[in-house]
């Protein structure tokens, strides 16, 4: 019996449940950490600092606590037992706090919950974050029941419970009202948390977009430096807002009246550029929150990516920031743009301001950054945002995700990215925004220098990019090849309809680039259909005898503009396609100005007529006249100078909104799991040998716990035992070395198959035992393993390995000797949906084996399919499990299950 629940996205933004910064509702942000003895002088002034009614909510009592009970609840050696978290921002030049929570053991699996929060930042969203982290971390310790008790006037408190989305129980007794919350996430208690995070970053990136005032930090007089740029950007570009120049030294910097620090301004401002050199950031960071400043653009370099030293300083920095509650794009950043014709924002070093559009772009890198807004606006791409993130201390590619993905004026997301620093919030965040906006992403750093050394089939096949190109499989993401196949994404997506199918016409006047585009376009998976025979007789009524009329159309060379116009509009109009491929190769010189004013004409005519608006995409083979563009008033057809190019961004355009159209996955539950088992064999083998591989015993034990098909058998320490549980099991069995150090059985004759007699088993054993003996490595035996043999049914295999920043990622392929011949396996980020699993077992090379494959039985699909999702689960659960691999895995036939001949599973300390 298994459950569905939907897949969780935790509540705040930060990089895990213990510490971190979260934002609340008004846009301002608060550090966010469980309490440590340390920290009791602060809470006990924080509790002094509460209304007395604040105190009776929290306390039951008007009176302050004493001071015993607060060293209590700054204990977190036992969080079985309690824990209390923290938030604090610094108020007054001190680390202030401004709100905890705690939760206190009732009983093994029920705590109460108690929270507090500073009486003037009510109404923030601080009550609702603590008591979201508390779920999380009481979830952590294995409760699954919040409780708590509060007065029946506490309003503000039942609304938090009310708003947290999870499961509620109330029951008024008196003036008290006790509350029960269940801690297993739902659909709604997931969409109520995200909700809140969306709404908080766009609120607290919104002084960066649009700020009201600007103070740029650092202006020069110097005319090629950074700060004269950075001032003479904002200026020249007509930021719809006030403009401030901050420089000690300078009375004025380009006509721009100058102040000696932000203090001796007129009026607060939002946002602070600040080119300064890097040992003067911090006390910068200082005035601005002293002056209100809500936002900053740090462009100074020197910070992690120059080593030791400046990791420090960026963690100084960032520390300084997230306790002000500030936001920050940067370090080593350069800029941010903001096209709004109500803003104009150019914080950025370059004079270049691009065309209003809608799409936003993010690139990790300056130099490539400076390079993407020149293109842009050399291809007549209109941006809605840019944003340079430099070292990403603060503002995130994933903070950026969540304000587009509720930004009016985005349609279209570009990303370069070098790096992940959430990966998996990455995934989260963009499989919800690719619903709605399509990402585009060019990753740098697909390839590495080799494979690290590996102890199971699953590691070793798990490369370098592997992780990344499952994460955008997952998440609708389109992968960039180039820049230029990003460009040609953008525009494609921003620029033209989206094709209602995959059904592609083609029209040239050149045979070879029709055929070429045509064997891309199936390449990519699009269809180059046959023409109806109303389309081919239309085609013929103007076109000349030789054309060819099915699809590809050729016009042949002679081609006029006259023709070029009526195919286009024929096509275009026709319902045998979805979308259109016009193809030019220049025959003279003459024709080429020409030929464009026919295409135009036909788009045009089309335009105007068509019910349905169908994509349009020009491969312009012309080497004279390569930059010319083809633009209406609404509309800019993208351009390609080879013909392969359309069919690819077409192709990737239609994948992606094929995985739009799917239902969004959902994370299976299962309710004969026993994790309980699973995790103290798990904590039992770290505590006796430390990290490493499982016994064979353990390794039973544990996959038996999560309920995963096994053979029956077990393992044997003498060979008269072994005959015995041969016996028992039936013959003919299989006897197998069973060792946690020694990987290869085979080539060190620890596999016989086929033993049909108690004798055998035992002759068996005693081989095994005499060749250890005999390469003095006999300690590594831990028995033997004896178990039935498996027949029929098709080999593969599963596994997972541990990546360092994607966490898990879970392997499928083709089993056996083949896993290590052919490779076939593909690879997923946990936690699988049930679409994720399906469409894992689909993607090998070798799937048509598992339909069954000339006169071979096919396999049990759904088997395999549950098999990979109890896999998800387990490894998602257990974060010691480090490496795990089930090969081979016969797959029997349909309804008949599976069977693991052979797993290995290493776990590691988490600590």
């Amino acid at each position: 019996m298994q459950r569905i629940r939907p897949l969780h996205l935790p509540p705040s933004r930060d990089e895990g449940p213990d510490s971190g910064q979260v934002v609340l509702s008004d846009g301002s942000t608060a550090l966010l950490r469980i309490a440590q003895p340390s920290d009791a002088d602060e809470l006990q002034r924080f509790v002094e600092r509460l209304s007395p009614e604040a105190r009776r909510h929290r306390f039951f009592s008007e009176t302050t606590p004493p001071a015993e009970v607060i060293r209590t609840l700054c204990d977190p050696s036992d969080p079985r037992r309690s824990l209390t978290v923290i938030a604090l921002r610094r108020q007054d030049g001190t680390l202030r706090v401004i709100a905890s929570g705690s939760y206190h053991a009732r009983d093994p699996h029920q705590a109460e919950v108690a929270m507090a929060v500073d009486d003037r930042l009510h109404g923030h969203g601080l009550g609702t974050l603590l008591l979201e982290r508390l779920a999380l971390l009481a979830v952590r310790h294995g409760f699954t029941k919040l409780w708590a008790i509060t007065h029946a006037d506490n309003v503000a408190m039942r609304e938090v419970f009310a708003s947290s989305g999870l499961p509620m129980e109330e029951h008024v007794e008196g003036g008290d009202m006790e509350v029960e919350l269940s801690l297993t996430p739902t659909d709604h208690s997931v969409r109520q948390s995200e909700w809140r995070e969306r709404i908080a970053t766009a609120a607290s990136l919104r002084p960066l977009f649009h700020p009201q005032a600007v103070a740029v930090i650092g202006a020069s007089r110097a005319p090629q430096s950074i700060g004269y740029r950075l001032l003479d950007a904002l200026s020249s570009n007509g930021f719809c807002g006030r403009c401030y120049a901050i420089n000690p030294h300078a009375a004025t910097i380009a006509g721009i009246h100058t102040y000696p620090s932000l203090r001796a301004l007129p009026e607060p401002v939002d946002l602070a550029v600040i080119a300064v050199p890097k040992d003067a950031v911090l006390s910068v960071v200082d005035d601005c929150a002293a002056t209100g400043v809500r936002a900053l653009v740090v462009i100074t370099a020197g910070f992690a990516e120059v080593g030791a030293e400046g990791r420090r300083l960026q963690g100084q920095l960032l520390e300084k920031v997230r306790q002000q509650g500030l936001r920050m794009v940067g370090p080593n950043c350069f800029g941010i743009l903001n096209t709004d014709p109500a803003v104009r924002l150019n914080a950025t070093f370059t004079s270049t301001f691009p065309l209003a559009g809608s799409i936003a772009m993010s690139s990790q890198s300056g130099a490539l950054g400076l390079a993407l807004l020149a293109a842009s606006e050399r291809l007549q791409l209109g941006l809605s945002t840019f944003v340079s993130v430099g070292n990403k201390a603060d503002v995130s590619v994933n903070d950026l995700l969540q304000y587009w993905e509720n930004d009016p004026a985005t349609n279209v997301i570009l990303l370069y990215v070098e790096s992940f620093g959430n990966p998996r919030r990455f995934a989260q965040i963009a499989r919800r925004v690719s619903r709605n906006k399509p990402i585009v992403v060019l990753k740098a750093g697909r390839t590495s220098s080799g494979k690290r050394a590996a102890g199971s089939h699953t590691a070793a096949l798990a490369a370098n990019d592997v992780a990344v190109e499952a994460l955008f499989q997952q998440t609708g993401i389109l992968r960039a090849e180039t820049l230029e196949d990003m460009f040609a994404l953008a525009a494609g997506l921003s620029d033209q309809p989206l094709p209602k199918g995959n059904r592609v016409g083609i029209i040239t006047n050149a045979g070879g680039p029709a055929i070429l585009c045509a064997d891309a376009c199936e390449a990519c998976g699009l269809d180059v259909p046959e023409l109806s025979q109303a389309t081919v007789t239309h085609l013929a009524s103007f076109l000349p005898p030789a054309a060819a009329l099915r699809n590809p159309v050729d016009l042949i060379a002679s081609a006029d503009p006259e023709q070029y116009a009526q195919a286009i509009a024929t096509l275009l109009k026709s319902d045998d396609i979805d979308a259109l491929i016009v193809l030019y190769i220049a025959v003279t010189a003459t024709d080429v100005a020409p030929i464009a004013d026919g295409i135009k004409k036909g788009i045009l005519e089309a335009r105007a007529t068509a019910s349905v608006k169908k994509p349009i995409y020009i491969g312009w083979m012309v080497e004279t006249d390569r930059e010319r563009r083809f633009s209406f008033v609404n509309e800019t057809i993208p351009t390609f100078a080879l013909p392969e190019l359309p069919a690819r961004t077409l192709g990737k355009i239609a994948g992606y909104l094929q995985w739009r159209e799917r239902p969004a996955g959902m994370v299976p539950d299962f309710d004969d799991l026993d994790l309980s088992t699973v995790t103290r064999i798990c904590h039992d083998a770290l505590t006796a040998r430390g990290d490493g591989w499982l016994t064979t015993a353990e390794t039973r034990a544990l996959l038996n716990a999560m309920s995963i098909p096994l053979p029956p058998g077990g393992v044997a320490t003498s060979a008269e035992e072994a005959a015995l549980l041969a016996e028992q099991i039936g013959f003919p069995v299989v006897v197998k070395l069973a060792s946690h150090t020694l990987v290869h059985k085979t080539e060190i004759g620890g596999v016989h198959l086929n033993l049909n007699t108690k004798a055998e088993v035992r002759h068996a054993f005693e081989q095994i035992a005499a060749r250890l003996a005999q390469d003095q490595s006999l300690e590594a035996m831990e028995g033997v393993l004896v178990q039935p043999m498996v027949a029929g049914g098709v080999e593969v295999m599963a596994g997972m390995v541990q990546d360092p920043s994607f966490g898990p990622l879970v392997g499928f392929g083709l089993g056996g000797i083949h896993v290590e011949i052919l490779g076939d396996v593909r690879f997923r980020i946990t936690p699988l949906t049930e679409l994720d699993a399906a469409d894992l077992i689909r993607s090998i090379k070798g799937y048509r084996l598992l339909q069954g494959y000339r006169g071979h039985p096919p396999g049990d699909v759904d088997a395999i399919q549950e098999l990979l999702l109890r896999l998800s689960r387990l490894v998602e659960e257990v974060p010691e499990i480090v490496e795990l691999d089930l090969n081979p895995i016969f797959a029997m036939p349909p309804g008949q299950g599976c069977r693991i001949v052979d797993a290995r599973i290493r776990v590691a300390g988490t600590a």
